[in-house]
């Protein structure tokens, strides 16, 4: 069994430690990457770091996961909310898969409620900041072992 587990980010996540850090912080993508390499080697996992800010790109790493991953943490950003084509790829992705969102998207505008992400995914984390990404890799490396 493969012990990748997939770490996808959405569009504008690319832009943490700048964009708007009274909702989402001051730690960078980079510093989020470089902690989840980190944690993951401390569980005897490997990560594969992404981030696009095109759907169809993200749609393409679910495809990938499918082959090569044990599970999927994805924080979808703005396609939480939009993107049918993501929702149908993930259902085609059998291991765990973790809807991770930085902010506490239920405090937000209405407009961040519903996520279609949500009906497919294993568990969520949401409201935790950065610090979420290593509890969802922790939570990740569980399930798997568990299974």
């Amino acid at each position: 069994m493969s012990k990748t587990i997939f770490v996808l980010n959405g569009p504008n996540l690319n832009l943490l430690g700048e964009r708007e850090p009274a909702i989402y912080g001051t730690t960078t993508l980079s510093d989020i990457r470089q902690n989840c390499d980190a944690r993951a080697a401390e569980l005897g996992f490997e990560i594969d770091f992404r981030q696009t800010n095109f759907e169809g790109e993200l749609v393409e790493s679910v495809h990938q996961a499918r082959k090569q991953a044990c599970g999927i943490i994805i924080n979808p950003a703005g396609y939480t909310f939009t993107s049918v084509a993501l929702l149908d790829a993930l259902k085609m992705f059998d291991g765990p898969k973790i809807e991770l969102h930085i902010s506490n998207v239920h405090a937000r505008e209405s407009i961040y409620h519903t996520s279609l992400i949500s009906r497919v995914a294993t568990a969520i984390m949401i409201g935790l900041g950065a610090r979420g990404y290593d509890l969802a890799i922790d939570a990740m490396a569980g399930m798997v072992k568990a299974s």
